[in-house]
């Protein structure tokens, strides 16, 4: 799968490399640190993201747990099942900023 950087990403990893570099050894530090496999710690993030309306987030985490194994079945229910918790206004949105990596599919 093409990974689709944002142009906004790459202009901060070039001015701030060894910041981004600190940010992803975290991220990747607490994704090995316990017994959920990574298709599943990206599912969680996926719906933190979409939690806190980051749309960026939502299309990292929405690409990376597809490239994890994740079904785009299995992304869109993440976020359908936060409907009762973040309301329907954000989970449609969530849901269409899934639509932008997943294509539609379900």
């Amino acid at each position: 799968m093409e990974k689709n950087i944002p142009e906004w990403y790459v202009k901060l990893r070039e001015e701030y490399r060894d910041y981004l570099d600190a940010v992803e050894n975290l991220g990747e530090t607490v994704r090995k640190s316990g017994p959920l496999d990574e298709k599943t710690a990206h599912l969680i993030q996926l719906g933190a993201a979409a939690a806190i309306r980051s749309e960026g987030a939502v299309h990292s985490h929405a690409r990376r747990a597809m490239e994890a194994g994740a079904t785009s079945e299995e992304i869109c229910q993440t976020v359908l099942l936060l409907t009762s918790t973040i309301g329907f206004p954000a989970a449609s949105a969530a849901l269409s900023w899934v639509y932008d990596i997943v294509g539609g599919k379900k």
